[in-house]
Formats: structure tokens, C-alpha cells, sequence
């Protein structure tokens, strides 16, 4: 009996934060806050992501941060070109973490339409609608990996944002801040300009150099111009 509460207990404590109204066994259509399950056939777009490891030890994907448009459904072919397995999972930070505590203390595999699991060479899709705007998180949560540098941010849009146009003069990865000189900010009113801006996630400084031609979405966060998303 108390075998069988215990596993009820561990199983329970794993899928709860899961989804947003059911649980991993019942929920599978019920929507996250990242979203939810959507339909190949009816995919906007497919973005190819690439799992691997480095020679120095770094675990990453490729490409480090992605942006969508609230509403859009996207068909991720995820390979993974390590030598090693890994996982791509689709969530908030925190649940993230949440369920990267649980892995380290035993031997779990995701099995939900927002994660898949793949051994070296291999090749999956997840096909996910971004139903809400905001900054989510992918990841490997195998244990060691996202310490390793598996992890990236998902900013989800508004239909309506506009992107902007902008060339990165400076590069501060110490502060956590990038140096723009841009166009008009249309949906912040404001003129053409450099300025120096925070980034929402320090994973967006790895890929930008001084001199890249970039299209940017910042917003007020926290009193804060932030880039939120790069393209």
C-alpha cells in the first residue's frame, strides 16, 4: 500500500503543473500557458532546431532564442546532432525548473505534445500553437543539461508588433546590454536613435556582434527598454 501511494504521489507531483486544466494522462489538449497542441496541416510556419554538444563541454540548440506571433501554429523538426541524448521541451521558466528538480531526483521521461526525447541522430516534430503572448522557455531538462547551456527564450508576440530595423553597435554582455542605433520605434513612439537596451534573456547577447543588420521588437519592461525578440 504504501508503495502504491508513494508512486501515486511522485506521479501526481510531476504532472500537476503541467497543463493548465488536466493532468499528462488526460490533458493533452487542454491549453498551457505556452500554448497547445496544434495541427501540421495547418502549420504557419517550420522551424528547424538543432540539439548538440560542443568540445568544450557546451550543450545548445541552434538557433538560441526563437520569436512567434500570438495565434501562430509552428511545426518544430528537431534533430539531434550530439552524441549524446537530449531533449527539446516547450514551457515557462518556472515549470521548467520545476520539472528539472523532479529529473535530477529520478529517472524520468517527458511523454507530452509540447516536449519530445530523441538518441543521437535522431529526428522529431512537436507542432504547437502560441495561443498567448510572452516569454516562455525551451529545454533540455535531463539532468546537467540545462546547466550546460540547453535552454533558450520563446517571446510570443503580439499580432500587431511591429519589428524594427537597427544596427548593433555595442555589445555588453557584463551588464546584460546592447548598444542600437535603429530606426523610428513605432509602437514605443519614439524617433530614430541609438540607445542602449537591456535584452530579455542574456542568451540573445551570444548571437549579436557589432555591425550586425538586425529587426528588433523592445518593449517597457519594469521601467526598462528591453529587446524581447531579433530576427
Amino acid at each position: 500500500m504504501n508503495k502504491i501511494l508513494s508512486t501515486t504521489l511522485i506521479a501526481t507531483l510531476f504532472a500537476a503543473p503541467a497543463f493548465a486544466g488536466g493532468t499528462h494522462g488526460g490533458g493533452h489538449h487542454d491549453e498551457m500557458e505556452v500554448g497547445k497542441p496544434g495541427d501540421a496541416a495547418h502549420a504557419d510556419r517550420e522551424v528547424v532546431v538543432i540539439m548538440k554538444e560542443t568540445d568544450d563541454g557546451e550543450m545548445l540548440f541552434e538557433p538560441a532564442n526563437l520569436s512567434f506571433s500570438a495565434g501562430e501554429t509552428v511545426k518544430f523538426v528537431i534533430t539531434n546532432e550530439g552524441e549524446l541524448e537530449h531533449e527539446f521541451v516547450l514551457d515557462t521558466p518556472e515549470r521548467n525548473v520545476h520539472h528539472k528538480e523532479l529529473m535530477a531526483k529520478m529517472d524520468m521521461e517527458h511523454d507530452d505534445p509540447n516536449s519530445v526525447r530523441l538518441d543521437p541522430g535522431a529526428t522529431g516534430e512537436i507542432v504547437w500553437t502560441f495561443s498567448n503572448a510572452g516569454t516562455f522557455e525551451f529545454a533540455c531538462l535531463i539532468p546537467g543539461h540545462y546547466e550546460s547551456g540547453m535552454h533558450g527564450p520563446v517571446t510570443v508576440l503580439q499580432g500587431d508588433t511591429t519589428f524594427t530595423a537597427g544596427m548593433v553597435k555595442k555589445v555588453d554582455p557584463k551588464s546584460g546590454k546592447v548598444t542600437i542605433k535603429h530606426e523610428e520605434l513605432v509602437d514605443l513612439d519614439m524617433p530614430a536613435m541609438t540607445m542602449v537596451f537591456r535584452v530579455a534573456d542574456d542568451a540573445m547577447l551570444d548571437q549579436l556582434k557589432a555591425g550586425d543588420a538586425i529587426e528588433f521588437v523592445a518593449q517597457r519592461i519594469k521601467g526598462k527598454l528591453t529587446v524581447v525578440a531579433v530576427k
